[in-house]
């Protein structure tokens, strides 16, 4: 094998618009050549019937990675008129590929013959999971279900990236000129100044606010004008809707519906009940009915919590803030000044200490220590926004082992929300190794003038979890493709590395390496530090029952939608509130029409996966706590049985590999403070 390391970049600024439906054709034909020969093999192998494909795949993601890419953070009408025009041709390519009888044919005939027994432990598992993949892409169904499934396959390729313009489109149109500065008052002088600068940008007086997520979360917090919190929250939370102040101009109703409809067609035609019981086939979880058991019996957990700091929360703001009506968009603001009252802590008063000049080389120098890497700027690398930086990361035999693309900031026709993408995937190609490459992409607060951006705790956190994410593509030791990386792992653990090494922004050890004041340097003090602590379980059965509403409505409405009857969102909502929820919801509120993250993201009917692997991360955690935050041989032992192994065997097997048991929920209900520590 040639151990050559191959770096493939892209070249974003020789991206030509208007050549993209031309090349993605030419690559195509390429593909389809390729897998029309290979099919033909009488007797394959690894080499004569996978390798091929997989150099043809991989050409085609090199090529597509960027523009999807771009078409998400730099996104514009020309380039996005071209994206959903190829849409349909690439969504027609993989399901015709998935429905290739004769493929299939090849590919059991490869599975049962002798060589199989030759390939190694990940050659078995792309296989194995390739068979899979053509049963639940329709390859046994009649030619005529064959017509109607790709129909739907394209059709929902088409309406999940309605779905997903629709709630950029609405996020932009949204602006707020603000003549007084009362209005602005309770606001940290950080996000008055970035108003400010927003309105000089735009040649207007006064300030300027948006519906990026730091303004957002910003004012929810902090304005002391109720009517502001209102205005903004009301805004928000009523996006791509038919209520709001832009009601139905991008209104996903209809999307969702049809979207939910198409899903359930699809299973229906592979024999499934429900599209949420196709959804979980590929998952470490069962069934639909394990899932709603597991979050049925957290919301039973939690929910007593809950209502009892609901309670705390409704007693304050009548007593301290005059407020006796609370309302959901009063919830943030009073929990802020609640938590000043117990701790005598608020999220502002962090900012100071987490310069993102400190906090992300300390990120990197945290995840060296825990794993034995470094990871250094590559200059003169093309990028395509003056936000972007490249890194690389080396291990401690200065082997390259993975490059990324760190997006940090928040911006117009950016998308919001944080998540890491591939760029390359890790593979043997012809000319050696393919090295991984990832794109980290978050929406933090920009800098404003002069100062470097001063990040929330939150938003630090959130670094943590996408750099888990591309550790978890970028160190990967797998070279066959498609199990490489975050490739081929059940979608209910990928978020294990992400929330796993979230637990490092709460150490003071490792607190030290990500923080200290922009002005003096001074890390933070302890008396803040421990006020910090002390409040990580603030209102964690709220945050906790919050994001069992999220799961639930996701599975239930995945579950009782058919092909000819989607059920009432708005009615499985309120049964799900009724259920678990102890915020008060206006009825105009819809949050849903811009839940991405199930109607156009890869969470439909999977959203369960973030408490799910949030037993898993904190579990596989509380080996740290036990041994110590760096304990090298836990480090090594998390590198080499989870990072490193990617999707080329079953996570629980790689879970077990690293804790030497399976998990259970216990490391998670102590650490949300729902159990005696």
């Amino acid at each position: 094998m040639n151990n050559a390391i191959v770096v493939n970049r892209p070249n974003f600024n020789a991206i030509d618009v208007a050549k993209i439906a031309d090349q993605l054709d030419e690559h195509l034909k390429n593909c389809k050549q390729v897998v029309d020969a290979v099919s033909q093999i009488q007797q394959p192998t690894w080499d004569t019937l996978i390798s091929p494909q997989e150099d043809a795949h991989n050409a085609l993601s090199l090529f597509w990675s960027p523009i999807s890419h771009l078409n998400s953070v730099m996104n514009s009408d020309e380039l996005r008129d071209v994206y959903n025009a190829c849409l349909p041709k690439l969504s027609a390519y993989y399901t015709e590929m998935g429905q290739n009888e004769k493929l299939y044919e090849a590919t059991k005939s490869l599975r049962n013959s002798d060589h199989y027994n030759s390939l190694t432990v990940a050659q078995k598992k792309a296989i194995d999971n390739s068979i899979r993949d053509f049963e639940l892409g329709g390859v046994s169904l009649s030619e005529t279900d064959k017509v109607r499934y790709t129909d739907i396959a394209q059709a929902l390729s088409k309406l999940k990236t309605q779905f997903s313009d629709n709630v950029l489109d609405a996020t932009n149109a949204w602006q707020l000129h603000i003549e007084s500065i009362d209005r602005l008052k309770g606001l940290p002088e950080s996000a008055i100044a970035a108003a400010k600068q927003r309105a000089t940008e735009k040649e207007l007086s006064g300030w300027q606010l948006n519906l990026e997520f730091p303004v957002y979360y910003a004012v929810l917090t902090f304005a002391e004008d109720r009517s502001l919190r209102e205005e903004l929250y009301r805004a928000y939370n009523s996006r791509a809707s038919d209520q709001g102040p832009d009601a139905g101009k991008f209104d996903n109703s209809d999307i969702m519906e049809q979207i939910l409809k198409l899903r359930a067609e699809r299973a229906e035609l592979l024999g499934f009940d429900n599209y949420a019981e196709l959804s979980v086939v590929p998952k470490m979880v069962e069934s639909s009915q394990q899932v709603i058991d597991f979050l049925v019996d957290l919301a039973e957990r939690s929910v007593p919590v809950a209502k009892k700091e609901y309670a705390e929360l409704e007693a304050f703001a009548e007593k301290e803030l005059g407020i006796n009506d609370l309302q959901v968009w009063d919830v943030s603001f009073v929990s802020d000044k609640l938590k000043q009252a117990q701790f005598d802590i608020s999220d502002e008063d962090l900012k100071p200490y987490f310069p993102a000049t400190k906090a992300i080389p300390g990120m990197f120098a945290v995840v060296g220590k825990l794993f034995g890497m470094s990871i250094q700027q590559v200059n003169d690398v093309d990028v395509y926004h003056d936000d972007v930086q490249c890194y690389e990361i080396r291990d401690s035999n200065q082997q390259l082992r993975g490059q990324f693309y760190l997006d940090n900031f928040a911006r117009a026709h950016k998308r919001g929300g944080a998540w890491m993408d591939v760029c390359a995937t890790r593979m043997e190609i012809e000319q050696g190794i393919q090295l991984p490459i990832a794109y980290l992409t978050c929406n933090l607060t920009p800098p404003v003038g002069d100062d470097p951006a001063l990040l929330t705790h939150m938003e630090v956190t959130t670094l943590f979890h996408e750099f888990g994410h591309g550790l978890h593509h970028m160190l990967t030791q797998i070279n066959t493709g498609d199990v490489s990386g975050i490739n081929g792992v059940e979608w209910d653990a990928v978020e294990l590395p992400s929330q796993f090494l979230e637990n490092w922004c709460w150490e003071r050890e490792s607190l030290d390496m990500i923080s200290g004041h922009y002005q003096t340097g001074e890390s933070i003090p302890d008396a803040m530090l421990n006020k910090l602590r002390d409040a990580r379980n603030f209102q964690s059965a709220m945050q906790m029952v919050r994001q069992l509403e999220f799961a639930l409505f996701d599975m239930r409405i995945h579950r009782e939608t058919t092909s000819h009857n989607t059920v009432d969102l708005s009615t499985v909502l309120a049964e799900v509130r009724q259920q678990v929820a102890v915020l008060p919801h206006p009825d105009w509120s819809r949050f849903a029409h811009a839940f991405s993250h199930i109607f156009s993201g890869g969470y439909s009917a999977g959203y369960f996966s973030y408490k799910w692997a949030e037993v898993l991360s904190a579990d596989a955690f509380s080996r740290f706590e036990e041994e110590g935050i760096f304990s090298e041989a836990a480090g090594q032992s998390f590198l080499h049985e989870v990072l490193e192994m990617g999707g080329s065997r079953n996570a629980m097997e790689s879970f077990v590999a690293f804790r030497g048991r399976e998990p259970n929920a216990d490391a998670l209900l102590r650490h949300s403070g729902l159990v005696a520590a």
